[in-house]
């Protein structure tokens, strides 16, 4: 085979055809009784061809929704469990008190969030128990709930990024999907960083002007709180600093931790893009060309080329390899090395 052929054989389905392929697979449904009309669905399928960064945004609109809502079931839930059992034993709990039921709901979130100012503890057996519960299935619990809660919020921060510079006219949606999906770690970051930034501003405020702490002592609050030190001799006392505490808490604690989660997750992609690009710009030797020659013919192909490319760039595994040649060989059944819609019909039968 050709150096062209070999090209157009690898590349030409993925570059020019996969607009073709949508719509050919959308051109074989047909309208339902009491569905749209026919015009109707074939200007929905051009539009679906003309703007794939606008069904790419509504495809992780779904997601984000899809995998956010059973978490926030699982935080109800939770939240709502614990503050009918502090709320039942809420004489057994010493400390600063302002309102039962917000109390308890209090109390619930800082041992959740492992904060624990210090400044409501429990005070007998059976409370001391609950709270050892709670403590271990709110550690448990609580690394699922923030992590999707922050994805989510992140999700909708990035669709919302697109829509207004679409708007804008500047750049087109699909180079904007495009930036998006190539620098998705980088814009997770610098939103959770951003909003982290902002609640640390509110929180601190907020403790200046209605908890009536000095700026220092504020700011000093907020720091213990959101790393979850909770040393205590600094808190929320009043009902409206409880209520606020309630949601800031669990926001402020969601955006520090997924902060250094995107962070992480920034410096191995930039490591693997400094491997990508090591990978590709270095010279080939005649070790390399022994190595990509899987067939063993002494001539490398556009194929084997890269396979051995995606092997050093750590897209693949070896094993990876294995399992794909192995399925190969089951459905080649005449074994003449390539697969015809003969062997498909003979796998299905066998």
């Amino acid at each position: 085979m050709g150096i062209d052929e070999a090209q157009q054989s690898l590349l030409s389905e993925s570059r020019d055809h996969p607009h073709l392929h949508e719509k050919s697979d959308l051109q074989r449904r047909r309208p339902r009784r009491g569905s749209a009309s026919e015009t109707e669905i074939n200007i929905q399928e051009q539009n679906d061809v003309q703007n794939p960064s606008q069904n790419q945004c509504i495809a992780a609109k779904l997601q984000a929704e899809f995998y956010f809502k059973p978490v926030f079931l699982w935080l109800v839930a939770y939240l709502g469990g614990g503050t009918l059992c502090f709320f039942l034993t809420r004489y057994q709990i010493q400390g600063i008190k302002t309102n039962g039921f917000l109390d308890s709901l209090y109390f619930c979130v800082v041992t959740m969030t492992t904060v624990g100012y210090g400044d409501l503890v429990p005070n007998s057996p059976l409370s001391k128990f609950l709270a050892c519960i709670y403590v271990f299935t709110g550690m448990a619990l609580v690394g699922l709930i923030l992590s999707k809660a922050a994805d989510y919020i992140v999700e909708k921060q990035e669709m919302l990024l697109v829509r207004a510079m679409s708007k804008g006219g500047k750049v087109s949606s699909e180079e904007l999907s495009k930036e998006l999906g190539s620098n998705k770690s980088k814009y997770k970051f610098v939103l959770a960083a951003s909003t982290f930034f902002v609640l640390m501003v509110v929180g601190t405020m907020f403790l200046y002007f209605i908890e009536k702490l000095d700026f220092v002592d504020a700011l000093y609050c907020v720091c213990s709180t959101v790393t979850t030190l909770g040393y205590g001799d600094k808190s929320f006392s009043t009902t409206f600093g409880r209520t606020f505490a309630v949601f800031w808490i669990l926001s402020s604690t969601i955006c520090l931790a997924q902060s250094f989660a995107y962070l992480a997750e920034l410096y191995t992609e930039d490591r693997q893009r400094s491997l990508v690009k090591m990978v590709l710009t270095r010279k080939l030797s005649r070790m390399d060309l022994e190595a990509a020659d899987l067939d063993g013919d002494r001539a490398v192909s556009a194929a084997e080329f890269v396979v051995y490319k995606l092997k050093e760039m750590e897209k693949i595994s070896q094993e990876d390899i294995s399992v794909v040649m192995e399925i190969f060989r089951k459905l080649d059944c005449d074994k003449s090395g390539t697969l015809t819609e003969a062997d498909l019909r003979n796998s299905e039968s066998s």
